[in-house]
């Protein structure tokens, strides 16, 4: 085997547990969403959505480049706000703001715009399309989401 083979293996294998760890890791964050029964599942979805935009400025600073730094911090921004709507507005929102989320991760997976970040992408795509999932159909079922 060549070291590009290896290479090769070695990343795809890198993937497919970032693929699967993001499932079960989305599958918890969506149960989670009940363990705050005071809560309307849309305001902790919200909080969610905002916390695991902020992770993106994390991964800015550390790629250090202070472009990536401002596109990232505008992304949360962007997050924070449209996360604000979706407690007040239609629970759909959160879906969208998951599927949006893993969206900008798949950019990500493609663009490579933060540098370092070889696992991230399709573990976080897992997650948030996941949640998205899970979360479409418990509205579809009937869920209340607003109180």
């Amino acid at each position: 085997m060549t070291a590009v083979a290896a290479h090769d293996t070695q990343g795809a294998d890198t993937t497919h547990r970032a693929l699967g760890w993001g499932v079960a890791i989305g599958a918890g964050q969506a149960a989670l969403a009940m363990a705050f029964w005071w809560l309307n599942p849309s305001t902790v979805h919200a909080l969610m959505v905002t916390m695991i935009a902020g992770v993106y400025i994390g991964f800015a600073v550390a790629d250090g480049r202070p472009k990536v730094v401002v596109a990232e911090s505008a992304v949360v921004v962007a997050f924070v706000i449209a996360s604000a709507a979706a407690v007040t507005l239609t629970p759909w929102m959160v879906v969208g703001l998951y599927a949006a989320h893993g969206a900008k991760d798949l950019w990500q997976d493609r663009t490579h715009f933060v540098r370092g970040t070889r696992w991230w992408p399709p573990f976080c795509l897992a997650v948030d399309f996941t949640v998205a999932a899970i979360v479409a159909a418990q509205l579809l079922a009937g869920a209340n989401f607003h109180s």
